[in-house]
């Protein structure tokens, strides 16, 4: 199965180890970002969504325009934009951008964040539930040849049409995350693509498990699995350990600064619990997964690290391979220069690595 390297594009030059400098919306940034990932081979970028963050679909926009060959994989939240617009924007953008836009359905884990957008469910499980609502009329306004009802709890529409549709066959996939049961059985019905955090080979096996459980119950196929991880590089392990000591040091003495920090309230999502589970059966699990930083944020975001030279990086990418993901979501903490870094050797070994697992197992080539 094809692999897919899906990078991140943040709004300006800011992270756990960089201060922000400049306007939070800062165009020269996400033009240079954006051609960096283009030019570094990844197939794809994350724009991501927050109750205070610019809107990721405009930037996205820009993205599009400023590159031809990158994806864009656009992060949204059900409640907030009707599911029958949502589904127009996105299509009118795909057909401008012949196919290259995919959405990352995020429900949001953060009550008290969600009421900064009106929100007015706190129940997560009902959050899910309404997202499932969402996706079913999404779909609907890009699949329907002619009007259609929808008659839900959280959504209704009625005669409801969309004259614009997606620009390939196929469609738009969805990208979709989530660790909760209620999670779980809305990737089960809707999910072309699950999105995991960074974690450990058994929490990769339980969660893939879950969702294609999930999936059958909905006589659906598995999805295709997303991995999500920060990896940190060097010519040699010693020096690539000890980059990682750097980079928790500079990220602990700037955490008032950066805003990366444990949240004062406890709140965590259950994602964010998974990985602080990790975390305390140590900061280094399996080969070289790394959590210092998801236990000094309180893994609210994608903290957890790949510690080691390219081809060791490389080779877990392998690993987590055999367990069935296909997807790589990789970032820095340099935004642009670990871009760059990436694509010298990382990405090109990781694909040469499972293009020869392919050939052992006799599986067709991409």
């Amino acid at each position: 199965m094809s692999i897919e390297f899906i990078g991140f594009i943040s709004n300006n030059n800011s992270s756990e180890t960089i201060v922000r400098e400049g306007p939070i919306l800062n165009p020269t940034h996400i033009e240079t970002v954006a051609k960096a990932h283009e030019n570094a081979g990844f197939d794809r970028a994350l724009l991501a969504f927050h109750s205070t963050a610019p809107d990721a679909l405009q930037v996205a926009q820009h993205v599009l325009n400023t590159t031809s060959r990158l994806n864009v994989l656009i992060a949204q939240r059900p409640g907030f934009t009707a599911p029958t617009l949502l589904a127009r924007q996105f299509a009118a953008l795909d057909q401008f951008s012949r196919g290259r836009v995919a959405l990352h359905v995020i429900t949001g884990g953060n009550a008290t964040e969600l009421r900064q957008d009106g929100n007015r469910l706190d129940d997560k499980d009902e959050r899910y539930a309404r997202t499932s609502e969402f996706l079913d009329v999404l779909k609907l306004e890009w699949t329907s040849d002619q009007p259609f009802t929808y008659k839900g709890k959280y959504y209704q529409v009625e005669n409801a049409f969309s004259q614009v549709k997606p620009y390939r066959p196929e469609g738009i996939r969805v990208y979709f995350g989530g660790a909760s049961d209620a999670a779980i059985d809305v990737a089960g019905k809707h999910a072309d693509t699950f999105a995991l955090w960074g974690e450990s080979y058994a929490q990769v096996r339980d969660v893939t498990s879950r969702v294609h459980n999930a999936a059958v119950r909905q006589g659906r196929p598995t999805p295709r699995f997303s991995l999500s991880v920060r990896p940190i590089i060097a010519p040699t392990e010693k020096q690539a350990w000890g980059k990682a000591e750097e980079i928790l040091a500079r990220a602990t003495a700037l955490q008032d600064k950066t805003g990366y920090r444990k949240p004062a309230d406890g709140h965590a999502t259950a994602g964010a619990r998974r990985l602080l589970a990790l975390a305390d059966q140590g900061s280094r699990i399996d080969k070289r997964l790394w959590t210092e930083i998801a236990k000094l944020t309180g893994a609210n975001s994608n903290t957890t690290a790949l510690v080691g030279t390219p081809e060791q990086v490389a080779e877990v990418f392998g690993d987590y391979y055999d367990l069935g993901i296909t997807h790589f979501l990789i970032r820095g903490f340099d935004p642009l220069i670990d871009t760059i870094e990436y694509g010298r050797e990382l990405i090109p070994l990781t694909r040469k690595l499972i293009a020869e697992r392919r050939a052992v197992r006799g599986e067709a080539a991409e």
